[in-house]
């Protein structure tokens, strides 16, 4: 790895497990990267579970980090939310439309589904039907704003891929002429808060994921260099097509020590 490196980023789910299934070769490169005196952050768009969920879940798999290593998504719009506040200048209104175990997140903000300044969308799985929809494009209309916790366009599962949250945040910015504040990859500001609260510059980074819109090419929005793992959600005939250029491409995260 170049002599440079102080700080490697990696996702979690289809890149060092997936489901509930650790990644063949995970848990020594994990090691080796500890060994070679390098930084690791863990990102995630996963938006189902709190933090203190996700890092029992990540242990119970084996690996080894401290809970201030990990950061996702909600986190990340919790930050935004209170700077948003302050901005407003008296309470925000909230639409937590997010998934229950993560809703305990957001209690320090009023909800308010009829009149809110701002909807918080995340992963609700089969919550979905057209009355929802058209609740949120009237609360738009009337003027709340959009923050997504994510933007994925699809994800890996056990049983194949799935549409993923991102083609409900896309068909609203559409139909209400909205553009939403996107949290978590592959947003730059999500990227450089990971990068402020370490103490590292963008070009002593390398990201490590199987999305390789999210993962790499947010990266490579504020010079950080991006490998793609050919795990998880990665399909070549998907990655010949992006107009994404990864900087390194591997087999998998157990091939971390070839990147060169």
């Amino acid at each position: 790895m170049s002599a440079n490196l102080k700080l490697v980023l990696l996702d979690l789910d289809g890149t060092l497990y997936v489901g509930d299934e650790p990644i063949s070769g995970a848990h020594s490169a994990l090691q080796q990267l500890r060994e070679a005196n390098l930084q690791v952050r863990f990102l995630t768009n996963t938006t189902t579970k709190t933090h203190h969920q996700l890092v029992s879940q990540v242990r119970a798999m084996g690996f080894e980090f401290e809970p201030h290593e990990l950061i996702s998504a909600p986190q990340a719009a919790h930050l935004e939310l209170h700077e948003l506040q302050k901005k407003i200048g008296r309470s925000l209104r909230l639409w937590p439309l997010v998934a229950d175990a993560v809703k305990s997140d957001f209690v320090d903000f009023e909800w308010d589904e009829e009149h809110p300044d701002f909807i918080l969308l995340g992963d609700i799985g089969d919550q979905w039907d057209l009355a929802l929809i058209n609740r949120l494009f009237n609360a738009m209309h009337a003027g709340a704003e959009l923050i997504a916790l994510h933007k994925n366009r699809f994800w890996q599962t056990e049983n194949g891929l799935k549409a993923d949250i991102g083609f409900f945040v896309a068909g609203l910015e559409y139909v209400c002429n909205k553009t939403a504040i996107a949290m978590g990859k592959p947003n730059r500001d999500f990227f450089f808060r990971v990068l402020n609260s370490v103490g590292v510059k963008p070009e002593e980074t390398l990201m490590v994921g199987d999305d390789i819109d999210s993962d790499v090419g947010g990266a490579q929005l504020i010079g950080i260099k991006g490998c793609l793992v050919k795990t998880g959600k990665f399909r070549q005939a998907y990655c010949d097509q992006s107009s994404v250029v990864p900087d390194f491409i591997i087999d998998s995260i157990a091939d971390i020590e070839k990147i060169k």
